[in-house]
């Protein structure tokens, strides 16, 4: 990650010495975003400029470019260049249970209501490597609602939704995984739902068996199913407001009438232009509900 930090970047292009952005960096941005877009259909034009440039930025640092112009061409004449740049445009990072306040809200505040349905679909958008998807199947299985439930886990990264289908993770994460766990009002132990093996984890095959993992662009696809409940946390806060409202009117669509939707801690429904289709559950935790049309 840090091959190459002080060498070979012009540091004053990102405006660092007067704490302004260059004009020409914007369009070199727009050009390179463009560039992705028609060569491998990532549309990430709608993403907030400011993580943007930083995460650009590191791919720079990375392949020693002194220019986007420079990180374009070779990002389009090497797939592994842009895979690599992928990595640093997605975020990619969870855990499991993570603010464990959410799950127990989820828990104690929406399992109820989902009880009352015959069946339950769940959508997990941008699922990143899984954690989150693993654990909203461990708290419908201890609820006793894992064999009525499917959960759609979404993201755009395939290097991401190829670890998060092998459910495998560091034993050095379990102790938070197992922490976070017990805060969100987990019955019995996480132990019972993952197989320890030298220094990993394997998730539960009763887990695997009750997610699909898939491609799902919140820029450019469309609704795919009705759901339950939508989670999609710390993703709306890597996107412009076009792209938030898009996001969020993508749920409102997807969800049933009074289904639930969870977001991350610094995100919000608030300013969006779909704000009056909900009603908020548990605001602390950021979880809405779904009104009923008109």
């Amino acid at each position: 990650m840090n091959k190459g930090m002080n060498k070979g970047v012009n540091h004053e292009v990102y405006g660092e010495a007067h704490g302004e952005v260059n004009a020409e960096l914007d369009i070199e941005v727009k050009l390179i975003l463009e560039a992705i877009y028609l060569r491998y259909h990532y549309d990430f034009r709608d993403y907030a400029p400011t993580s943007l440039r930083r995460r650009l930025k590191a791919s720079m640092q990375r392949f020693e470019c002194p220019t986007l112009s420079m990180l374009q061409g070779q990002l389009l004449r090497e797939p592994e260049v842009f895979r690599s740049v992928l990595r640093d445009l997605t975020v990619q990072v969870s855990e499991m249970f993570r603010d464990p306040e959410y799950f127990r809200a989820l828990r104690e505040q929406v399992v109820p209501v989902l009880r009352t349905y015959p069946s339950l679909k769940l959508w997990v958008a941008g699922c990143s490597s899984g954690e989150e998807a693993y654990s909203l199947a461990i708290l419908m299985k201890e609820e006793g609602l894992l064999e009525r439930t499917l959960i759609y886990a979404t993201d755009i990264s395939q290097e991401a939704l190829t670890q998060a289908q092998a459910g495998v993770y560091r034993t050095d994460l379990v102790p938070g995984f197992t922490e976070n766990h017990r805060l969100s009002g987990g019955k019995g132990s996480l132990s019972e739902h993952y197989t320890a093996a030298y220094d990993h984890i394997l998730m539960d095959k009763s887990l695997k068996e009750r997610i699909v993992f898939s491609d799902h662009s919140l820029s450019t696809d469309s609704v795919f199913a009705e759901v339950q409940l939508v989670s999609c946390r710390n993703v709306l806060i890597y996107f412009n407001r076009a792209l938030q409202d898009r996001s969020i009117g993508l749920f409102s669509e997807a969800l049933c009438r009074h289904g639930f939707l969870g977001l991350g801690a610094r995100e919000t429904i608030r300013f969006s232009a779909h704000a009056d289709d909900f009603s908020e559950v548990a605001p602390h935790e950021r979880i809405y509900q779904r009104r009923s049309p008109g």
